[in-house]
C-alpha cells in the first residue's frame, strides 16, 4: 500500500491541483474541506502525511494540527497565505513538521512531503536500530519512540531526528545551521529561526512535570549541545 496524504484546503480548485499532481507522484490522497472532516477522516484512514491549511471553516488549522498531534504522529506540513516569522513560529509549535507559504509550486510541495517521509523513516546510519540511554531518556532507533523514566515522549518525526543527533554526540556543539541540515536535508530550508521552535517544543516535552533536566544546552550565539553530564 502506497503513502496515504491527507489534503486539508478548502480552496476547491487548489485542492484539486494538489490532489491531482500527488496522484501522478504515487500518493494515495485523501481531501477534507474543513478541519472537523479531516480530523475524520484521519481516525478513519491513518494517513502518513497531512497537507493542513491555516484558514478553515469551522475549525481552524491550529486547532486541527494539535488535536491531530494528540490523536497520532503524522507527518504534518502546514500551508498558509501568512509569511510573517511569528506565524511560522505559532504553526510549528502546535505541532507541524514543517511550513509552506501560498503561493507555492507543487514540485517544492512534493520535495518537501519527501524530505518529510525521510525524516519519519529515519532508523540511524548504521542501520541496527540501536537504543540511546541517557540518563533517564531512552532513545530507540528502531521503532523511533523517546522513553523518560519508563514513559513515552510523543515527539514529531522532526523532533526526534533534532534529539537523536545531539543525543548521540553529549557535549558536541551544534549550530542552527547544522541541526537544520541534519533534520531537513533540503538546500529550500533557509530560516534558522525554525529550530529554536522546534528544540523549544522538545524540551518542553522532555521537562513535563518535572523541573528543567537540562538535557539541550543553548550555547548563546551558535546553537545547542546535548549535556555531557547525561552521557551514559
Amino acid at each position: 500500500m502506497g503513502t496515504k496524504v491527507l489534503i486539508v484546503e478548502d480552496e476547491t480548485k487548489l485542492a484539486s491541483l494538489m490532489e491531482s499532481y500527488l496522484q501522478t507522484e504515487g500518493y494515495d490522497c485523501l481531501t477534507a474541506m474543513d478541519g472537523k472532516t479531516a480530523l475524520q477522516l484521519y481516525t478513519q484512514h491513518k494517513p502518513d502525511i497531512v497537507i493542513l491549511d491555516w484558514m478553515l471553516p469551522q475549525m481552524n488549522g491550529l486547532d486541527t494540527c494539535r488535536q491531530l498531534r494528540q490523536s497520532g504522529s503524522p507527518g504534518i506540513i502546514m500551508v498558509t497565505a501568512k509569511s510573517e516569522e511569528a506565524d511560522k513560529i505559532i504553526g510549528l509549535e502546535m505541532g507541524a513538521d514543517d511550513y509552506l507559504t501560498k503561493p507555492f509550486s507543487l514540485r517544492e510541495l512534493s520535495a518537501r512531503i519527501r524530505s518529510l517521509l525521510r525524516r519519519m523513516n529515519h532508523h540511524g546510519n548504521d542501520g541496527a536500530g540501536s537504543v540511546l540511554r541517557r540518563g533517564d531518556l531512552k532513545i530507540d532507533e528502531d521503532s523511533l519512540q523517546v522513553f523518560k523514566g519508563g514513559q513515552e515522549l510523543h515527539l514529531t518525526p522532526t523532533e526526534f531526528k533534532l534529539l537523536h543527533l545531539l543525543a548521540s554526540k553529549p557535549g558536541r556543539v551544534y549550530s542552527r545551521m547544522q541541526l537544520l541540515r541534519h533534520a531537513f536535508e533540503e538546500e529550500f530550508i533557509v530560516d534558522e529561526r525554525t529550530v529554536d521552535s522546534h528544540i523549544s517544543k522538545l524540551r518542553k516535552k522532555i521537562d513535563k512535570g518535572s523541573p528543567s533536566s537540562d538535557y539541550i544546552q543553548t550555547v548563546y550565539g551558535f546553537g545547542y549541545r546535548f549535556g555531557a553530564a547525561h552521557e551514559n
